[in-house]
């Protein structure tokens, strides 16, 4: 079984950042937020497609901007420099990533192998993954506070609004940028 590499993850953040182009502008950060275990009233129209209904929904309230050059076609090339790396490494992808939404604002990460992103705690622990890698980007670090900003501030910076991780089979939790 092919795994993806903690390097191929940062390569992937990194192409994606390239593909994004250089954003400019300054954010801060804090961490603030609320966790429920039901689901928004507002049904999406990819849950039951391509995740079945949200099992959590997370609430994080980000003080990071979205930067004004942060629009779909910069999130479309984010997610294909993004995916172009995922694709291009030594081994098979563990997840896919891609953006849905009539803006491209909404981020949706997929498990690919059984058995993985098929828990709350595993689906943090990519997403903590996801953090420190981001954290290591010069971009990350020029536009946010990186020790105490997250993957989530990160997607903030870029205009993505809600963030799904499932297993593609049982699980999905989901997070809102606020």
């Amino acid at each position: 079984m092919r795994r993806l590499s903690r390097w191929s993850v940062a390569g992937a953040l990194a192409l994606g950042l390239s593909a994004v182009g250089i954003l400019s502008g300054t954010a801060t950060a804090q961490d603030n937020v609320s966790f429920s275990q039901e689901p928004a009233e507002e049904q999406s129209l990819h849950e039951g497609y391509y995740y079945p209904k949200p099992k959590t929904v997370e609430h994080y309230v980000s003080r990071t901007i979205t930067l004004g050059e942060s629009d779909k076609v910069r999130r479309q090339a984010f997610i294909i420099g993004m995916t172009k790396q995922l694709l291009d490494g030594k081994y098979a992808p563990s997840f896919a990533i891609f953006a849905k939404g009539g803006q491209s604002e909404k981020l949706i990460i997929v498990g690919m192998i059984d058995g993985q992103l098929n828990t709350i705690y595993r689906a943090r622990a990519l997403l903590a993954q996801l953090t420190a890698v981001a954290r290591s980007t010069p971009f990350f670090q020029q536009n946010t506070q990186p020790e105490e900003s997250t993957f989530f501030d990160f997607m903030k910076l870029l205009g993505f609004r809600q963030i799904t991780i499932t297993d593609g089979r049982d699980f999905a939790h989901q997070v809102i940028v606020d």
